[in-house]
């Protein structure tokens, strides 16, 4: 037996790809699947079972796709409903694999469908968990994103959660291994570690939703408390886990279609797509296509597209790195972005070269912002999370977080200037980008963040939040 974690860290996403006696599992694949069918080959043994956890949120799974192509059934837990052939397990059925087992066991909670497998090793014995989003480490599954298709609230859902967990999960031995879905900077839970790998018994020590003694109360009260908006590319995402979607190969056929400088404009006019620009933030400030928003392939780039631009039919021509094409396709087809028009041939150099228009955004160091800045009477936006700002930020700085900009932009006044920056640079050139193509163009950013200005003699503080009113 063996199992592997294919971990992706753009979506903070682990997939699980098992063997045993030439037979294989795959729980929760990534939307593109050559990859596991390369394993497959390798190994030199046949899928027989692809498991999913739940309707996943936030990311497209690979599951109709690597079905069609292997003929290995999709299995999903009690009371799922999808909208293509599938395995509905019972509660406790069990699947073999080789000389082991997997059992479903049915975890409501994070959503009603939620099923957490247990593998049961060649001599019986309780091996793993393949937890989905019931449990992470160091948290659990947020109970609020699927209370709108269950017909109950969040804290009915967190009660099922709590139920779930410890009838079905606690009660497994301390040396089972809980391979979770998501590990630290996935919007589906608020806590998660870093880690990601860990023990029930560990989790039963160290996290805060599993401890012994907690009530139900406490449990609806904490699991609940703070959770931020999804972000609202999630239903999109779930539909399209439930219905099937447009192979990868057809996305990947239309994104990689290369459009000449000449035909660039009246094809962004036909179609009305939006310029994407997945360059390095540092190349994007110094020339870009007017209009072109920036969200750098070398971050969070799938989360925050998906958050951003939010909805996945928007049609979208990309700017890139030569070289970084069907990359920048493939992460967003992970998301469910799949009406790509194609990408600038020849990249921004191609675009320079011709003589075409460009844009720029004024960026500073650090240091020349501190020299420049007067604190009470220069504006300075933070776009850093809350919880970032508010453990030490410039003085009289407002937090506006880069999340709820197409919220918060509408109280900017577009004759003012103002300052703005992140902690490193990524996220306050998504701003600036955004906020230029819509007009503002008073804009100075900061190179460097919050990293770099707290180098500097600025005057800094961990209180006093002007997040109100800009």
């Amino acid at each position: 037996m063996q199992i592997e974690q294919i971990y992706t860290g753009c979506l903070a996403q682990g997939a699980y790809y098992i063997t045993s006696n030439g037979e294989a599992a795959i729980i929760d694949p990534l939307r593109e699947i050559q990859p596991y069918l390369d394993r497959l080959e390798r190994d030199n043994v046949k899928l027989k079972y692809i498991f999913e956890t739940h309707f996943h949120a936030d990311f497209v799974s690979g599951h109709v796709d690597l079905s069609k192509k292997t003929e290995a059934p999709i299995v999903y837990g009690p009371t799922a409903k999808p909208e293509f052939d599938a395995i509905i397990a019972t509660d406790e059925q069990e699947f073999s694999v080789g000389n082991i087992k997997i059992k479903a066991l049915h975890t409501p909670g994070h959503t009603m469908e939620s099923t957490t497998y247990l593998l049961m090793d060649e001599n019986g014995k309780e091996h793993a968990i393949f937890s989905g989003d019931t449990l992470f480490i160091g948290d659990v599954g947020r109970p609020d994103l699927a209370q709108k298709a269950a017909h109950m609230t969040q804290e009915q859902l967190a009660g099922i959660l709590f139920n779930s967990l410890r009838t079905k999960i606690m009660t497994l031995p301390d040396d089972v291994i809980v391979y979770p879905a998501h590990g630290a900077g996935s919007a589906c839970g608020k806590n998660m570690s870093k880690e990601t790998v860990s023990t029930i018994g560990n989790q039963k020590a160290t996290n805060y939703a599993l401890r012994a003694n907690m009530t139900e109360d406490e449990f609806i009260k904490e699991v609940t408390e703070g959770l931020l908006p999804p972000p609202p590319y999630f239903g999109m995402n779930v539909a399209m886990n439930k219905q099937g979607y447009e192979s990868f190969e057809t996305v990947l056929h239309n994104g990689m279609k290369a459009i000449p400088v000449n035909d660039f404009e009246a094809i962004v006019e036909e179609t009305g797509a939006l310029i994407l620009d997945t360059r390095k933030n540092g190349d994007f400030a110094k020339g870009f296509i007017p209009q072109s928003i920036n969200i750098g392939i070398d971050g969070d780039f799938a989360p925050w597209v998906g958050a951003l631009i939010a909805d996945v039919k928007q049609p979208i021509i990309l700017v890139t790195e030569t070289g970084q094409e069907e990359e920048s396709v493939t992460r967003l087809s992970r998301v469910g972005f799949d009406k790509l028009i194609g990408h600038l041939d020849g990249g921004f150099d191609a675009w320079k070269k011709a003589g075409k228009e460009i844009d720029t955004i004024h960026r500073i160091t650090a240091e020349e912002f501190a020299n420049q800045v007067k604190i009470g009477e220069s504006k300075v936006i933070d776009i850093r999370k809350e919880s970032e700002y508010c453990a030490e930020h410039v003085e009289e700085a407002y937090s506006k977080p880069l999340a709820s900009i197409n919220e918060w932009i509408k109280d900017i006044n577009p004759k003012e200037s103002f300052f703005l920056h992140c902690a490193g640079g990524y996220r306050s050139m998504i701003a600036a980008s955004i906020l230029q193509a819509r007009g503002f163009r008073n804009i100075t950013e900061i190179e460097g963040g919050f990293n770099a200005i707290a180098k500097t003699d600025l005057p800094k503080t961990d209180f006093v939040c002007q997040s109100k009113v800009l």
